[in-house]
């Protein structure tokens, strides 16, 4: 597996999101989560990336138990802010320094590890100045904590102001074929600043893998359902879509989610998406694409493909995101 850059931190240019393996999308295998972590690491897919609030906590103590042993293998992040440690609990933004640190030593304690490679703010948390949350932040990287900051989903203001106070390695956000909102001015901010881009649901949930064809597909418990892209008309807008990317795969005798990869991979070696899985046969599917080569005809057809229909997040979700 080739590497990207982000900031100053090598990673495997394709990363590991683990999200799924605790429930989100429906009941998870343990077992078959922990085999697929071992072979990502196999691989050489050595960025991993979890979080407090999947699960919430579970998540992050199934990693700690994959890892066990194999640490030293690991590009390891993970996110803080969505849980409130002093009351609100989890889905409630909280990125104080107190917080921050409360949240950190869970972190830590629950991966089995004594530092975190890059540690996230989830989301902006509107009622802490960031440049409060990068001095915490800041004060962790000195005590050896972690080592190297992270923001997710914040907006270009929010990046320069966090950047000034120190220097932050990776913006983490939602970027595909069919989202497509960070080439408005974030990525430009990144480039100018040397900071990296991580992607995440690279796949468009599952969308853009050609996999599903009708809601039914997905099982009780997948908060998919509640996506408006996965919603009435806007599925069937979409199923278009996702068979154009199936088109092309078709083509080069590739699969959807290959091509898909390939095309956010082309966009720069500053860039590690984080396709996530929780299955061996997917992880192998999806760490094929770093061998994938678009043409120059199928790169423009593909970054010409119409918008999708509906926002990416629910309503509420939409509201976090900081513009």
């Amino acid at each position: 597996m080739r590497t990207a850059t982000l900031g100053t931190l090598t990673v495997s240019r394709l990363g590991l999101g683990a999200m799924g393996m605790s429930g989100v999308y429906g009941a998870a295998d343990e077992a078959e989560s922990v085999r697929t972590i071992h072979r990502a690491l196999d691989l050489g897919i050595t960025f991993l990336d979890t979080a407090e609030i999947y699960g919430p906590y579970h998540n992050e103590e199934l990693i700690g138990r994959a890892i066990k042993g194999r640490r030293d293998e690991v590009v390891l992040a993970s996110k803080f802010g969505l849980v409130s440690h002093a009351g609100g609990g989890p889905g409630r933004l909280d990125s104080s320094p107190a917080n921050i640190r409360t949240a950190l030593e869970g972190s830590l304690t629950r991966l089995g590890t004594d530092h975190l490679d890059l540690y996230y703010q989830h989301r902006v948390d509107p009622k802490t100045p960031i440049e409060d949350t990068i001095g915490a932040l800041a004060d962790l990287v000195t005590a050896g904590k972690i080592r190297h900051v992270g923001l997710s989903e914040a907006g270009a203001g929010t990046i320069r102001r966090a950047h000034a106070v120190h220097p932050i390695t990776a913006l983490q956000s939602e970027y595909s074929l069919w989202t497509r909102d960070p080439e408005e001015g974030v990525l430009a901010v990144l480039r100018e600043l040397g900071i990296g881009f991580v992607p995440y649901s690279p796949l468009g949930r599952g969308f853009l893998t050609g996999q599903i064809r009708s809601v039914d597909d997905l099982h009780d418990g997948d908060f998919r359902k509640s996506n408006p892209r996965f919603e009435g008309e806007n599925f069937a807008h979409n199923l278009r879509l996702a068979d154009e990317v199936r088109d092309v795969a078709t083509q080069i005798g590739a699969t959807p989610a290959q091509v898909a990869l390939a095309w956010l991979l082309a966009q720069g070696d500053d860039l590690a998406p984080i396709p996530g899985t929780k299955r061996v046969a997917r992880l192998e599917e999806n760490a094929a694409a770093d061998s994938v080569v678009l043409t120059a005809e199928h790169l423009q057809l593909l970054t010409d493909l119409a918008p999708p229909a509906g926002d990416h997040h629910s309503e509420a979700q939409m509201r976090m995101l900081d513009r």
